[in-house]
């Protein structure tokens, strides 16, 4: 039996008689999905969902790429309440009035003292059992931080940089540390068509689909960490929502440029556009709306969603984000909005390290998710320890690391896991067109995409498009016939 689509809420079915529901336990970042063990066979895919993920590079909460699953694996959703039918969603980061704020000045080295204490508790809760646990370490500021309560709390870990391209090299600044710490260190370079393979060998295991810009990268580091008998995942993530997020001049140019405007497709495909990422990345902005242009990357326009499918379909998921309104419109503040934002997106930048490890039997942790300490920085920290003048994000973190190193590269231009986007076009572009063919009948425009556009691959922009692709149809392919691991039976280029 293989999986059918389903157009949206109107094609309810008997197939939807049993709903799932999965939330996060309280205070935790890993979640059990045996529950979804038969839904690689027969279970009914929402078409709103990946229209989602084309638009955004991820699945709108507390929905899921199957019509009958609600998934709620971000804060802030009442589990009382029914997530098929009455989702209740609301910021459980948003500031609190100045006079309840803790007073300034304060005992600095008291701060230091027990952030470094609860973060070393959060490692050693969430790494209890793990033999091997492994740390992502991009080099930034939260892997660093990280690294120095690894040491302390689980010295037998080993962290692993990951160099994605050649905007980036933050393997010597990761190396020192991790050497500096006493702890292992590895490193590995991108190589997009061994992280394409290794991504498609996982996909008839994963539980859900994502479309997150470092969801290949994960793919890859996590085969690297299961090859090497690594049990365990470190990521150091998710501390964005409560230390907060300064606004610089960049976020405020994208929200005066973000007016929803549909422009004709041509406009992009002109001589003097389409190879100059920065100005197809400001016309994409025009296009988006201001809340969904804090989300990363260059995704999708409505018009072009709409094209891909062949019928409307982009107002309906653009629809969802009416659940997190009353919360958008309470934001006092563009910081608060991009918070916000910052939140919803955990959808994605959670969801591809659970679905790549679960898919490969390994655990993955978030420590700075721990409870306490996420509620001790929010409500106990001072503000300008949180973000410092002229937008200085994570001053009390800065101050950790300072306590053990010199002033590292980071500081003055942070880095993250990149993706050769360009170089992934290059080496699987008949590969994904291929399961573009198979899956005609649901995106009857995504093959005719890929060849009008095959010869602007080499700009980031569309680049990005092609990665959402990539990533989304082959999953898609494993569960509307394709059988587990299947290749693309067509797809000749014309």
């Amino acid at each position: 039996m293989t999986a059918s689509l389903m157009q949206g809420p109107e094609a309810a079915s008997p197939m939807l008689a049993r709903r799932i529901q999965i939330h996060l336990p309280p205070g935790a970042r890993e979640v059990d999905f045996s529950s979804l063990a038969e839904h690689a066979h027969g279970a009914a895919l929402d078409a709103v969902s990946i229209a989602d993920l084309l638009r955004n590079a991820f699945v709108y909460p507390p929905h899921s790429i199957y019509q009958d699953v609600k998934v709620a694996i971000i804060a802030g959703f009442d589990p009382a309440h029914d997530l098929h039918e009455d989702p209740r969603f609301r910021f459980v980061y948003r500031p609190a009035p100045m006079s309840v704020r803790p007073p300034s000045p304060v005992d600095d080295e008291q701060l230091l003292k027990t952030y470094h204490e609860l973060l070393c508790e959060a490692v050693a809760g969430s790494c209890a059992g793990m033999r091997s646990p492994w740390l992502l370490q991009s080099g930034g500021k939260d892997s660093t931080s990280m690294a120095i309560a690894l040491a302390e709390a689980k010295p037998q870990a080993t962290c692993i940089t990951y160099l994605g391209g050649h905007e980036e090299n933050e393997v010597d600044s990761a190396r020192f540390v991790a050497r500096q710490l006493g702890l292992r260190h590895e490193a590995l370079v991108c190589d997009p068509g061994r992280a394409y393979d290794r991504y498609l060998a996982m996909v008839p295991r994963m539980p859900l689909l994502t479309a997150d810009f470092a969801m290949l990268s994960y793919a890859d580091l996590a085969t690297e960490i299961a090859a090497y008998d690594g049990d365990g995942i470190v990521d150091a993530m998710g501390s964005d929502p409560y230390f907060g997020l300064p606004t610089h001049w960049r976020q405020r140019v994208q929200a005066l440029l973000a007016r929803s405007v549909r422009l004709p497709r041509s406009v992009l495909e002109w001589g003097l556009i389409d190879r100059n990422f920065k100005l197809c990345y400001a016309l994409g902005t025009l296009q988006m709306n201001g809340f969904e242009r804090f989300y990363p990357g260059s995704r999708f326009s409505d018009a072009e969603v709409d094209a891909l499918f062949g019928r409307e379909i982009s107002g309906q998921s653009r629809q969802r984000l009416e659940t997190f309104r009353a919360e958008i419109t309470a934001a006092g503040s563009m910081e608060e909005r991009r918070r916000l934002a910052a939140t919803i997106v955990e959808a994605a930048t959670f969801g591809k390290g659970m679905y790549a490890a679960n898919a490969l039997a390994l655990r993955v942790v978030y420590p700075y998710c721990d409870a306490r300490l996420c509620d001790w920085v929010f409500r106990e920290v001072p503000h300008d320890r949180r973000i410092g003048p002229g937008g200085v994000n994570k001053v009390l973190v800065r101050r950790h690391i300072a306590r053990h190193f010199e002033q590292l590269p980071y500081v003055k231009a942070k880095g993250c896991f990149r993706f050769d986007l360009c170089g992934l076009a290059r080496q699987r572009f008949e590969q994904v067109y291929g399961y573009a063919v198979e899956a005609r009948d649901l995106l009857p425009g995504a093959p005719g995409w890929l060849l009008a556009n095959r010869h602007r691959l080499d700009n980031k922009y569309f680049a990005s498009k092609f990665y959402l692709l990539a990533i989304t149809l082959p999953w898609l392919h494993s569960r509307l016939g394709g059988g587990a691991g299947a290749k693309p039976a067509g797809g000749a280029l014309p």
